[in-house]
């Protein structure tokens, strides 16, 4: 048995302005893609033969030229080392490529040209894809997370590879029943960490029926993407077209019911309200998401609006984590560490949602780390005082998920009264180390107020933009 392995991953914000390059994206190859699976070598005689894989940092819109050099690879590959019985693809669900919508639908076109219509290809998603009838068309198997925050990735790719083996073992081409929900919700309000989220995810085992409904999926959607596919959807697989047809009915029958039940998690209020309700709480530290420059979710991480907040009540017990402006982090270099500094911090990346914002302040230290998302390349990491009040200015777009995060900068966050991260719903870390947290409604391109953002290729109607809309699944 001959396996393909590779994929292409980012999310894409089609309201950003910053472009997601070559340089953003982590390609691997060869064995140092075939360690990320470990769970291939549960299977014998099975030769799995990595082919390119490539990742990025939820952005904007992908470059056209680095798009297309990465699928020609791909081709290639398959052609050089082809046949093949099947092929996985570790993928995201929501790229989105200048001059192109359904980039997933393309590249799958594209590999199922070269293979043929033998070969069995399987993906695992993020349940924030987007699924178009093109992707289905071109995959026989595809499998998404069950959790946000994502905590099951190992275990969705697992269970992909599984399926997969075993339909080649088999000789089994599932029946597949896809089905577009229309509803199109932030993963703010749609987290498995409490409901509806968590019930709907949870019952998806209930339609599991051994090879009759081999697995399903609901994929909630990614809604910063004006796209005709953005949407969420129902997918399920097996031996058995009526149940499968059925587990499918069912799920999307649960997901529609259950749309204004979806809620924030949290407390989401407008930026200064949730900085009266942080100085007002007994609880420490408060932690505030700043939802609309989120880079996990596509915002480009430099809009200074909260800190300018901040600033303007003149609260001084904070961390802001963090901000990304490489000529901020070149002039805090070159000044030094105690060095007074004036700055134009921010708005450069994302001019749009956000303006550069004047300030002065004094170096606390300086700090060159590997930068996580690009493994091999270093950055630079300044953490500014400002009056009080303390900001880390990142070279590179940098996210504060985990404690490590901050222990890398020899910062305590637990010290701070009020600690903003730029990030929607909190990782599981900063979830235990909050004494309170909130949800602020801040500007960027990932804003949480959907219905104001400029849609126009969506399909319609849609939840919530069309609140009193009708719709039944149909089998």
């Amino acid at each position: 048995m001959k396996i393909a392995i590779g994929g292409f991953m980012i999310e894409s914000c089609t309201f950003s302005p910053l472009l997601s390059q070559k340089s953003d994206f982590e390609v691997v190859r060869g064995n140092a893609l075939l360690e990320r699976y470990p769970f291939r070598k549960n299977y014998s005689n099975i030769e799995c033969i990595p082919l390119i894989h490539a990742r990025a940092l939820p952005g904007g819109p992908v470059e056209r030229r680095f798009y297309e050099e990465f699928k020609g690879e791909f081709i290639e590959s398959l052609r050089r080392y082809g046949p093949w019985d099947g092929i996985f693809l570790h993928m995201h669900g929501a790229v989105y490529v200048q001059g192109m919508e359904d980039a997933e639908g393309d590249l799958l076109a594209s590999l199922r040209s070269i293979v043929g219509p033998s070969c069995l290809v399987a993906a695992s998603y993020d349940l924030h894809g987007n699924v178009s009838q093109k992707v289905m068309d071109h995959l026989d198997i595809l499998s998404a997370y069950r959790t946000a925050p994502h905590v099951d990735v190992s275990e969705t790719q697992e269970r992909t590879f599984g399926i997969l083996v075993k339909c080649i073992a088999q000789k089994i081409r599932p029946f597949k029943a896809f089905i577009p929900v229309p509803i199109l919700l932030p993963g703010e309000k749609t987290s498995t960490e409490w409901e509806p989220g968590e019930g709907l995810y949870r019952s998806i085992p209930d339609v599991i029926q051994e090879d009759a409904v081999m697995d399903a999926s609901i994929l909630i959607g990614y809604v910063w993407a004006d796209e005709p596919r953005s949407t969420a959807s129902v997918i399920a697989l097996g031996v058995n077209q009526g149940k499968v047809q059925q587990a499918s009915f069912t799920l999307a029958k649960r997901l529609w019911e259950a749309r204004h039940e979806f809620k924030f998690g949290v407390a989401a209020e407008p930026v200064d309200r949730c900085l009266q309700m942080a100085l007002n709480a007994a609880e420490r530290p408060v932690i505030i998401s700043d939802s609309g420059d989120n880079p996990t979710a596509g915002g480009a991480g430099d809009i200074p609006y909260v800190l300018e907040r901040m600033l303007a009540l003149g609260i001084t017990d904070g961390l802001v984590a963090g901000i990304t402006d490489p000529a901020a982090v070149t002039v805090c270099k070159t000044a030094g560490v105690g060095a007074e500094i004036e700055l134009s911090l921010g708005g450069k990346l994302d001019p749009v949602h956000g303006k550069p914002l004047k300030v002065k302040g004094v170096v606390r230290s300086l700090h060159s780390l590997p930068w996580v998302l690009n493994p091999g390349t270093d950055q630079w990491v300044a953490v500014v005082d400002l009056q009080g009040l303390w900001v880390i200015l990142t070279q590179y777009r940098t996210v504060f998920h985990r404690l490590i995060d901050f222990q890398n900068l020899n910062i305590d966050p637990q010290r701070y009264k009020i600690l903003v991260v730029k990030i929607g719903y909190l990782e599981p870390e900063l979830k235990a180390l909050a004494g309170k947290s909130l949800l602020a409604l801040s500007p960027g391109a990932v804003n949480q107020e959907i219905t104001r953002l400029p849609f126009s290729r969506i399909q319609r109607p849609m939840f919530p933009f069309d609140p009193d809309m009708r719709w039944t699944p149909k089998l």
